[in-house]
């Protein structure tokens, strides 16, 4: 039996390597023997068997199971990976993570059928020089990769992969096209049934989606399980002139995923404005709406906007994770500094905070989050949202309907005589909207709001660009904070080098010191090879004090203001970000990336 499949052959192989100590060893062998015990019948042991060979990598999985300690590597445990990894150092084959954005999908699904490839586990994965890289478990099965040779007539390159990473793309990539496949059959033939509404949509995991379920309605799921497992942000699905063009958002970078037949992409545009309760029939106006989706035992918000385009109708979907919007205040990156003097303005009895940046800056998260760092049983949160971000009991939203006349500012004139103690108003963004905010922290209100300025103190002169004079500026801000998403280099893969300080002088830098110690991006599997992962926030906090009312008053310009304040102790969102550099929670390169926003 393999080593894959054999749990004592694939012990002694990583005793060998170094991977396991001798009492892991002991574990796993007397582990083994305990199952066996269990076992009790010869029958039982070969139905299992049976299964094993059907399942394959049954060692690995046991084995990785157990959860072991990995010797010399602190708090790591032997996993899927780092097994799989060491055997294929032991023979002498390369390993490689399995990222779907990098695979080609006609490659994957036209090469062998989803029946040999699961019973297999063999994948094949993307041509280059006249080989065909295919993607194994078992590295003594040389019988499956000689079939796959003789059927595509290819020179193949053998590749070591975790058995869970060739079932998720076998599931994931096969399901997709199948499912895409056929509702472009049906589409020829007759109109789809798209099914009914549901208020909230639980989507299966891909292993879970049957061959007879409707063709439509698997593409989308497929599609949304695609997005979770690749912590996508965003969802855009673009029709071109002969296909669609379906992109995640990835870490702030946008990345393309698959092109849908231009036929079908109408269908799935449509199953998913149902989902989102939105007018199936119109497409030349742009719509809203929303899906609440379960997923893996999680509760997520879609937000989808639709938006009529050159070749059809554009659809974006905002992905929101209850788990990351509401947030403790000091997970979210302030330094110290800035998180007392954010909390200081938090805990104002009444005023106007105002979060300010562009659009997909993180605003919504430090709204969310500081409402729950304000939430309690003796306050009455109220939210005005268009529309709403993600639905919590702790407040009371509500998503402004301007077809009906229900806007922020009447929203607004409403909720004062709601008995509110706190107000979130989505985005103050015209005249309106920003008198009723003052007024309604004039007496005696907390309002939180945002607005689309570059930094803090524009953000004043945008008020009074909205028509707020300034002494009601000075009677009502409390305070103002900017902010900025910045990627984070991953801690996997990233390695430490010694810069020159004059190198950053060049680029307004300066430090005390001749060379400073700073990360570099690398990449790897974990990260995709882009050697990023995940991102992080950074911030300027303005607070409005006698001085800068002064200022205000007379009318002095926003790079005034902002003088001022930086000579007074504000950070400045670029400075912070050197500081977050210098820290080594993310690279030179992408500080010189985002200085034009910074």
């Amino acid at each position: 039996m393999s080593v894959v499949n054999d749990t004592r052959k694939l012990a002694g192989l990583l005793l060998k390597a170094g991977r396991i100590d001798q009492p892991s060893h002991d574990k796993i062998i007397s582990t083994l023997a305990d199952t066996e015990k269990a076992g009790a019948s010869s029958k039982a042991r070969q139905q299992k068997n049976i299964q094993a060979q059907q399942m394959g990598g049954e060692a690995i999985r046991a084995v990785s199971a157990l959860k072991l300690a990995l010797p010399g590597a602190g708090n790591k445990t032997l996993d899927e990976e780092e097994i799989v990894k060491t055997i294929a150092q032991a023979f002498g084959m390369a390993y490689r993570k399995l990222d779907p954005l990098e695979l080609d999908v006609d490659i994957v699904t036209k090469t062998i059928p989803r029946p040999f490839a699961l019973r297999h586990l063999a994948l094949p994965l993307f041509e280059k020089n006249g080989f065909l890289s295919v993607a194994v478990l078992d590295p003594e099965n040389t019988e499956t990769l000689d079939g796959i040779a003789r059927a595509t007539g290819k020179k193949i390159q053998p590749i070591l992969a975790t058995p869970s990473d060739i079932r998720k793309i076998i599931y994931e990539f096969y399901g997709f096209k199948d499912s895409v496949g056929k509702a472009e059959e049906q589409m020829r033939a007759r109109e789809i049934d798209l099914g009914n509404l549901e208020q909230l949509n639980r989507i299966k995991k891909p292993e879970q989606i049957q061959s007879d379920d409707e063709h439509i309605k698997n593409a989308v799921e497929y599609l949304f399980n695609y997005a979770f497992d690749m912590r996508a942000s965003d969802i855009h699905i673009e029709p071109r002139r002969e296909t669609c063009a379906v992109r995640f958002r990835i870490d702030g970078i946008l990345n393309d995923v698959y092109q849908i037949p231009k036929g079908v992409f109408q269908a799935i545009g449509s199953r998913i404005k149902m989902l989102a309760r939105m007018n199936i029939a119109e497409k030349r106006r742009p719509q809203d709406g929303r899906i609440r989706i379960e997923h893996g035992g999680k509760f997520s918000e879609l937000r989808i906007s639709t938006m009529p385009s050159a070749f059809g109708e554009k659809l974006a979907i905002r992905v929101l994770q209850p788990e990351l919007l509401m947030r403790d205040l000091g997970d979210l990156g302030f330094f110290p500094e800035d998180l007392i003097r954010l909390e200081g303005f938090l805990n104002r009895p009444n005023g106007i905070i105002l979060v300010t940046g562009p659009t997909g800056s993180g605003k919504t998260t430090t709204l969310y989050s500081a409402m729950n760092f304000l939430a309690s049983p003796e306050k009455n949160i109220i939210s005005i949202e268009d529309p709403i971000e993600t639905m919590h009991e702790t407040f009371n939203q509500t998503a402004v309907q301007p077809s009906i006349g229900w806007t922020f500012a009447t929203a607004l004139r409403t909720i004062l005589r709601q008995d509110p103690d706190i107000i979130m108003v989505g985005e103050i963004r015209d005249q309106e909207t920003a008198e009723s905010a003052v007024q309604a922290a004039l007496t005696g209100h907390l309002v939180l709001s945002t607005l689309h300025t570059n930094d803090t103190a524009s953000s004043i002169t945008r008020l009074i660009d909205l028509g707020v004079k300034p002494f009601q500026i000075n009677a009502a801000v409390v305070g103002i904070v900017a902010q900025r998403l910045i990627r984070t280099v991953c801690p996997e893969c990233a390695k430490t080098v010694e810069t020159p300080s004059r190198k950053l002088k060049q680029l307004g830098i300066t430090l005390k010191t001749e060379t400073v110690r700073l990360k570099e991006a690398v990449g790897c599997e974990e990260c995709r090879f882009t050697g990023y992962h995940g991102r992080t926030a950074v911030y300027e906090s303005l607070e409005m004090d006698d001085n800068i009312r002064q200022l205000v008053y007379d009318g002095r310009s926003a790079e005034i203001i902002r003088k001022y304040a930086l000579d007074h102790g504000m950070m400045a969102l670029r400075d912070n970000a050197i500081r977050r550099m210098l820290e080594g929670y993310t690279t030179l390169s992408e500080i010189v990336q985002m200085g034009y926003s910074l």
